[in-house]
């Protein structure tokens, strides 16, 4: 007899309209892994009910729409929100999303939020960790931050690549590292600029489990004993920072990483990823075996399949 679908909610799928991937190919630009996979709301379902989802929310892929004419951003970013609004409408209990905003004008990623949020079409907007040589906590964030923490929003904290990344004498892909150090130096920001509590009501969710947040956060902890240039924090206060967050295990569903995760992260804020397509239904299959192996209770797993995601998103129950 077949198991029980697990029902879970994915935190972690990117979107990829057609007419998106044309505009970042005629731009000269793309992601990562250098051309985008196959991409249709189809193709996801297909993969969901193969792996045990029930929701995904759905996030623009990498670049956003930081790419090209800055004028043509917010246009773009309009069509891609309302594209992922439709398939909420068509599929109401399969697809949620995170708006995309555009981040070269303040005044237009506000407006974009204002609009996105307020008509209830999203569940919450996805930030990229940088953008250009800034990384989220940098006070130029300061009034989309606030915007965001107006509307007591969930913010997904996706990789960008970094300008100094692309300098790099290595020949390894952006993913492969410089997505996990994006992300790490974006929550170091927020939480050492004091932006974390400055914005306290913003549901930050970091995605492959925070980088190496798990992994470093004592080392952390005590860089204000060693630097007195930083804020004096003590131990306990970077901790109570870094709980704040929530964490997904999309691309990190091992043993090791719920281990440095435990001493870290609050039992309630752990929530389920996958990174589809650009993890491809090859590395989804295994990393779902690979997590489904880890022992833990099953009242936690239920949690992090499910039930920690009703908790922001109610609608899904």
């Amino acid at each position: 007899m077949p198991m029980p679908s697990p029902r879970r909610i994915d935190f972690h799928v990117h979107l990829i309209p057609p007419f998106y991937r044309e505009a970042v190919y005629a731009a000269g630009a793309g992601p990562a892994i250098g051309r985008y996979p196959d991409w249709t709301p189809e193709l996801a379902l297909g993969l969901m009910d193969k792996s045990g989802t029930e929701v995904a929310l759905l996030s623009l892929a990498q670049p956003g729409v930081q790419f090209g004419d800055p004028n043509s951003a917010a246009a773009l970013a309009r069509r891609c929100n309302d594209y992922a609004a439709e398939l909420n409408v068509r599929w109401p209990k399969r697809f949620g999303s995170f708006a995309v905003v555009p981040m070269w004008d303040r005044d237009e990623a506000i407006a974009e939020i204002n609009r996105c949020l307020g008509q209830r079409a999203h569940q919450g907007v996805c930030l990229f960790a940088s953008y250009g040589e800034k990384f989220l906590g940098d006070p130029w964030f300061d009034p989309v931050l606030a915007s965001l923490n107006d509307r007591d929003a969930a913010v997904l904290v996706h990789p960008a690549l970094h300008p100094s990344s692309r300098t790099l004498d290595l020949p390894w892909p952006g993913f492969m590292m410089e997505y996990v150090f994006d992300t790490t130096r974006a929550a170091v920001n927020l939480v050492f600029t004091g932006a974390i509590e400055r914005f306290p009501r913003i549901r930050f969710v970091l995605v492959h489990a925070g980088g190496l947040m798990p992994y470093f956060a004592w080392r952390l902890s005590v860089a204000p004993i060693i630097d007195k240039r930083l804020e004096q924090l003590s131990q306990a206060q970077v901790y109570q920072r870094l709980r704040r967050f929530w964490y997904d295990n999309a691309l990190a569903p091992t043993a090791e990483t719920f281990a440095c995760l435990k001493a870290v992260a609050r039992p309630d804020r752990l929530v389920f990823g996958s990174d589809w397509p650009f993890a491809n239904a090859a590395v989804t299959t295994e990393a779902v075996r690979t997590y489904e192996g880890v022992a833990m209770p099953q009242q936690q797993r239920d949690a992090i399949d499910r039930g920690n995601a009703l908790s922001l998103f109610p609608e899904f129950a």
